[in-house]
């Protein structure tokens, strides 16, 4: 293992697709009096630069051949990468066939990312821009790093030359070993992305899962203050563009994460919706004239559990629902976009989130696979990103509902989905803007998760009289169904399919209510 500190610069090789920012390299090394070796168009930009380069086949011996795919994979450059200059077999038999250290490799990759989302490329076009001498001389002077430094993208430039300023034209031990660690990294981002391509073509007789995503933050713990946690994603700062506050909380994203997802169902709505979210679920959801009257509704649903949750609109934030909000707590607001007036006031509070979601993005985005991890492995789904089986759920009583009834069940289903199993949900659409008034969320019975809801119901002083209910799973029993009539429910959305459906539909036949199904489950743990 090499013990020198610092290791002298004297040759280079630079071969880049990206050239921003290489004129400042060039002029450090210049002043260092480091030799330099490229190929291409690299070598073009450098000459007209005005800085001296040798071609690489100065130094193989042997042209570019089969249209530059073969090029640099040769032992003149690897050998040069590789030999351990500490090592004296290895110096001896670099000098009997005349290879020459090479220091410093300055090295973009092909853009095969690029190129693979280029409108009309052809399947020829994407493969020609799988690097092949690219990634073996990254391995190379990667792992050769005691001797060897690399660089894998401009933005590492300035701190380089930095290092090069403060060690005379030399590499410290340390920053080697990071520009390595980068450079492996940046290979396998590379070899994940032609992978991906490759199964879309031809999928895999044996499946991996293929995960690659940065990390956006180091969080200041995870669920409880003795867990570490980060986040990790490229759509990250976009998705949850923080305008005001401090950083986001490992359950900060989690509670966001689901707010967004509950927003999601009503991001083409014409009407405001608001939702306020607390650990995962939602305190109430409600539609309105106006982000304010939306909030209102959702508000009345529990006027308890707010405190400390997460407001989230699906129309710009206005001033008026600022100065509403400002009267008690909330954790994290998410909305499209905010007014000035809004921002103005809602950060009067320092310990207030503002977040800025991207709508287009959010679309993009929930559209998805979702991973989790269990004890030995990972559990892969899609996203339920459905509603219903058919365009409409079936109407299966001979009572049917009201246009405002049945307006209000789908509110209600579409809430239902996103509340945590078993999940029962009460709705009033008495005026045409639909509201929770009961949740039911998280209980090891549907009936416990309906008297949860009716109780809060009654507690918070809403009338369950002419009431609209959901339930994200279908009734094994008609005592669930029992429990909403009671309760004073007149119509009810649920998935359908037990065997006791009929036992069921002869229930709400009874009990006069409108009963529908949509022939999908929304469990959700």
């Amino acid at each position: 293992m090499q013990t020198t500190e610092t290791f002298p610069i004297t040759r280079a090789l630079i071969s880049v697709s990206d050239k921003s920012g290489l004129e400042s390299l060039l002029a450090t090394l210049a002043k260092f009096n480091v030799e330099i070796i490229s190929t291409g168009g690299t070598e073009e930009f450098i000459r007209n630069a005005g800085y001296k380069v040798k071609n690489i086949s100065e130094l193989t011996g042997f042209p570019e051949i089969m249209d530059g795919r073969v090029k640099t994979l040769h032992p003149s450059v690897h050998g040069a990468f590789l030999f351990k200059r500490d090592v004296e077999e290895h110096r001896k038999q670099a000098n009997d066939n005349n290879i020459v250290a090479i220091d410093l490799l300055v090295l973009n990759l092909y853009p095969f990312e690029a190129t693979i989302t280029k409108e009309n490329v052809s399947h020829e076009e994407i493969i020609e821009n799988i690097d092949i001498g690219g990634p073996a001389m990254l391995r190379s002077a990667g792992k050769n790093y005691e001797s060897v430094a690399l660089l894998t993208s401009p933005t590492q430039y300035a701190g380089f030359i930095e290092e090069l300023e403060s060690h005379k034209g030399a590499t410290s031990h340390e920053i080697r070993l990071r520009l390595a660690s980068e450079a492996f990294a940046h290979v396998a981002h590379y070899d994940m992305i032609i992978a991906r391509y490759f199964e879309k073509i031809s999928p895999r007789s044996e499946q991996r899962l293929l995960i690659d995503e940065p990390e956006v933050a180091s969080l200041r713990y995870g669920e409880n203050p003795h867990q570490t946690a980060s986040v990790y994603g490229k759509d990250i700062p976009v998705l949850y563009e923080q305008l005001w506050g401090k950083e986001l909380s490992y359950n900060n994203y989690l509670d966001a994460s689901a707010s967004l997802h509950i927003i999601s169902e009503f991001l083409d709505s014409p009407k405001a919706v608001t939702g306020i979210i607390k650990h995962t679920n939602p305190c109430g959801i409600a539609e309105g004239k106006d982000v304010v009257h939306a909030f209102e509704l959702a508000f009345a649903t529990d006027t308890e559990s707010p405190f400390g949750g997460i407001i989230v609109t699906n129309q710009e934030f206005t001033e008026a629902l600022a100065l509403r909000v400002n009267e008690f707590f909330s954790e994290v607001i998410l909305a499209p976009s905010y007014s000035e007036g809004a921002l103005t006031v809602l950060k009067k509070k320092k310990d207030r989130r503002l977040i800025r979601y991207d709508r287009t993005l959010l679309k993009k985005s929930i559209d998805t696979n979702e991973v989790r991890s269990i004890a030995g492995g990972i559990l892969v789904q899609d996203t339920d990103t459905q509603l219903m089986t058919h365009p409409e759920p079936t109407h299966v009583t001979s009572m049917p509902a009201t246009k405002e009834q049945y307006e209000g069940l789908l509110f209600a289903w579409k809430v239902c989905k996103h509340v945590k199993s078993n999940a029962m949900v009460y709705v009033r659409n008495d005026d045409g803007f639909a509201r929770t008034v009961g949740i039911g969320c998280g209980q090891t019975s549907r009936v416990a998760s309906s008297r949860l809801a009716v109780a809060g119901a009654l507690r918070f002083g809403h009338s369950l009289t002419g009431s609209l209910v959901a339930s994200d799973a279908f009734f094994p029993f008609a005592d669930g169904l029992l429990e909403a009539a009671d309760a004073g429910a007149v119509a009810v959305i649920q998935p359908g399919g037990s065997v006791r459906d009929e036992e069921v539909i002869t229930a709400a036949e009874e009990k006069k209510i409108a009963l529908y199904m949509t022939g999908m489950r929304h469990f959700k743990h």
